[in-house]
């Protein structure tokens, strides 16, 4: 099987690394990828967000199945071109990709697939941002309605800062969802989904802020583990049962059935779990430490998911232990990152490249803000954890900087679901 991957990112570079290993796999190739995908998989150039030009490369480089990594291009409608070129594609369309690419579809969606979620108003005029911010107690939380790399939330127990963030917005010509707080740990749980069928993955958790402690502002995402020692054995069946199927039920029962990732991210709150969003695409990081611990071929699972096949295939099969990532970000992140800079250790086991190229001497330098994610595994979370720190302390980038906490209460046994209200 040929498989052509689509993004650039550490997500992909994961992916093609669990492609790589699936004997099923006879050709790889990623675009427009990094330097360190350029060691696993053929390199081709690609405007991922040009549906057209996505197609072209599917259709030109003779592909059996598309992997899209990215929500840009699956918002744009790269997998219908990909499909209406006759190649199997693992990403949803358009239409369905609008789960994650308007959380005001996704709130409606939500509501007629009866899955509980965070209570949301929709501010698109600044005069009505005071009325609605006053139908909310502190933590304030306030997000862009659209697409915004993970860094267009911010939660404040301030008033004022959170006016400021929705008036920004606003003033952007953005549409500003305010959310109730929701109170509990994070889950990120994907879901392989072919229309009917939903198969879930292992579940995981990732971390927003960028600093220790949960301080400072969101990103797209500092560091994840696998699995959660503090949850139900059960809890992806569970959720995969009824959260993501309903969801994936209502979408079908609106003409636009999903296909791919669809990727929960829920809060197991006193009073049960509550979806924080949907994505409709692999998460980074959580993808880095979910597929370090998988053990099915995962082409021929993304080629039945493409294929409509899903059901027939047999549950995914994973490691015993554990894996965690640390993300390594440039020097300004998660504001105007600083790039150029040489990388050193970038090619050394358990590294996974995000921001970065190969510069025409051969040295590997930052492309952008998060530029790598460290991954370890090991027979429990403090043995993953001290694996990936260790790695991580092999790799050198100026002004880089990263969380050391990532990971750390879960091992210590410091994480529990709040008890039923």
């Amino acid at each position: 099987m040929r498989v052509l991957v689509v993004g650039s990112g550490a997500r992909e570079h994961a992916i093609v690394l669990a492609l790589a290993q699936d004997p099923g796999v006879t050709a790889l190739a990623c675009a427009p990828g990094n330097a360190g995908t350029a060691a696993v998989a053929e390199q081709r150039g690609v405007d991922a967000a040009d549906p057209a030009a996505v197609a072209a490369l599917a259709v030109d480089w003779r592909a059996d199945l598309v992997v899209i990594g990215p929500e840009v291009p699956l918002v744009a409608g790269a997998a219908d071109a990909v499909r209406a070129a006759g190649i199997p594609c693992f990403g949803p369309s358009a239409a369905a990709s609008k789960i994650e690419g308007s959380k005001s579809f996704a709130k409606d969606v939500m509501a007629a697939a009866g899955v509980n979620t965070a209570t949301s108003v929709v501010v698109d005029n600044p005069a009505h941002l005071d009325a609605a911010l006053a139908r909310f107690t502190p933590p304030y939380v306030v997000k862009d309605d659209g697409l915004a790399a993970g860094k267009g939330v911010v939660v404040s127990t301030d008033l004022d800062v959170a006016r400021a963030h929705a008036s920004t917005l606003l003033d952007g010509g953005h549409p500003v969802l305010l959310e109730s707080y929701l109170d509990g740990p994070e889950v990120s749980l994907f879901c392989l989904v072919d229309g009917e069928t939903v198969v879930p993955l292992l579940p995981a958790q990732d971390f927003k802020r960028v600093g220790d402690d949960d301080s400072g502002p969101n990103t797209g995402g500092m560091g994840a583990y696998a699995p959660l020692p503090w949850a139900s054995p059960g809890l992806g069946d569970e959720l995969a049962e009824k959260v993501v199927a309903p969801v994936a039920a209502e979408l079908n029962r609106r003409g636009t059935p999903f296909t791919g990732l669809l990727y929960a991210g829920l809060v197991l709150t006193a009073a049960g779990p509550a979806v924080i969003e949907f994505n409709c695409r692999f998460g980074d990081p959580e993808t880095q430490v979910v597929l370090a611990l998988l053990r099915s071929p995962l082409a021929r699972l993304l080629l039945a998911t493409a294929t409509g096949r899903l059901a027939e295939e047999p549950p995914p099969q994973w490691a015993d232990g554990a894996a965690v990532t640390v993300v390594l970000a440039a020097e300004g992140y998660p504001g105007l990152p600083r790039l150029g800079d040489v990388i050193s250790g970038s090619e050394a086991a358990g590294v996974l490249h995000a921001g970065t190229r190969r510069r025409d001497d051969g040295a590997v330098v930052s492309s952008g803000g998060r530029v790598l994610s460290v991954v370890g595994t090991g027979p429990d979370l403090l043995a993953a954890r001290q694996e990936a720190y260790d790695r991580l302390e092999q790799v050198h980038l100026p002004g880089s900087h990263h969380r050391t906490d990532i990971a750390l209460r879960a091992a210590q046994g410091a994480v529990s679901v709040p008890a039923p209200s």
